[in-house]
């Protein structure tokens, strides 16, 4: 399944899609392509000025694109849930959420919420907005859920003993933790929704390691001597965007699937089948985070 080819898919004009973090790098890549498509993109971001910004420069590339700018905080449970409710007083479908959004190795902090900061705005609000809009999602004809995991899963587990870190934190490892989180949540998903005889298909991407602003919190001294082996181990987002869009679009996509580059460790090149660690696919586990989760967001679905 890697001969995926975004320009042979065809038009997805009358369908609605709201991508997470769309206003740079991944996010942005994304809505732009499926700009193309035709689809209405809504373009679900943080800051205001920026994502509209992000808009403008998607209509100058695809003059008539049908794009819509609303703001969510992902390090906001109320943000979340104001959000959903506006969308919902305005649309009664939904043919794709791409949870794309996400914060990469920052210093230590808490969302409002208590979450530590990664755990927060990478899973838990995803886990909330996912179900707050499950309804009209599930009764949209061929809709789908795309959830962004990453490489960093591999080195991943879910400590529920301290979630949130307040024992030690470790950036990368809660960075990781955050990543298994959602593509355990995207399997859990896909098997919660199969039972309820639901049709909506649940899948993953990462897009490998690519150049976008989720490296602003490496520091400097790390990431200059090996910028030149980075760029060149590393793609474009327009390339990384790429298993999302697999996810998203390929008529081949089925529920559980995970995508991303074949190209050496998954860290470039084409789309494809990527591969999930033993870890990801505990299902006592995923059923545990979901519970803990439903606590923690206040939120119960399927």
């Amino acid at each position: 399944m890697s001969d995926f080819n975004i320009e042979s898919i065809p038009s997805q004009k009358g369908r609605v899609a709201i991508v997470t973090g769309s206003n740079t790098g991944l996010g942005f890549e994304t809505a732009m392509a499926l700009a193309k498509k035709e689809m209405k993109v809504i373009l679900a971001c943080r800051n205001n000025n920026k994502a509209e910004k992000a808009k403008q420069l998607i209509l100058k590339k695809v003059p008539g694109a049908d794009i819509e700018v609303r703001i969510i905080d992902l390090s906001s449970l109320k943000s979340v849930r104001e959000f959903a409710k506006n969308f919902l007083k305005d649309y009664d479908k939904l043919d794709l959420l791409i949870n794309n959004a996400g914060i990469m190795i920052p210093p230590y902090s808490k969302t409002e919420d208590g979450f530590e900061s990664q755990m927060g705005a990478n899973y838990f609000s995803h886990f909330l907005l996912t179900g707050l809009l499950i309804d009209v999602i599930t009764k949209t004809p061929g809709s789908r859920i795309v959830t962004l995991s990453s490489i960093a899963h591999k080195n991943g587990q879910i400590n529920f003993e301290d979630l949130h870190w307040e024992k030690k934190y470790s950036a990368i490892n809660a960075y990781g933790q955050s990543k298994l989180a959602c593509l355990m949540f995207a399997y859990e998903l896909k098997r919660r929704l199969e039972k309820a005889g639901s049709k909506t298909l649940s899948l993953a991407a990462h897009p490998g390691v690519s150049n976008t602003e989720l490296a602003r919190h490496i520091p400097k001294l790390v990431l200059y001597p090996l910028m030149p082996v980075f760029l060149l181990m590393s793609h474009t987002p327009d390339k990384g965007a790429l298993p999302t869009l697999m996810a998203a679009l390929s008529e081949n996509a089925q529920s559980g699937d995970y995508y991303g580059p074949q190209g050496f460790r998954e860290m470039k090149g084409k789309p494809g089948k990527a591969f999930s660690s033993d870890a990801s696919r505990d299902q006592d586990v995923a059923r545990r985070l979901w519970d803990i989760s439903e606590e923690l967001t206040g939120i119960k679905y399927l």
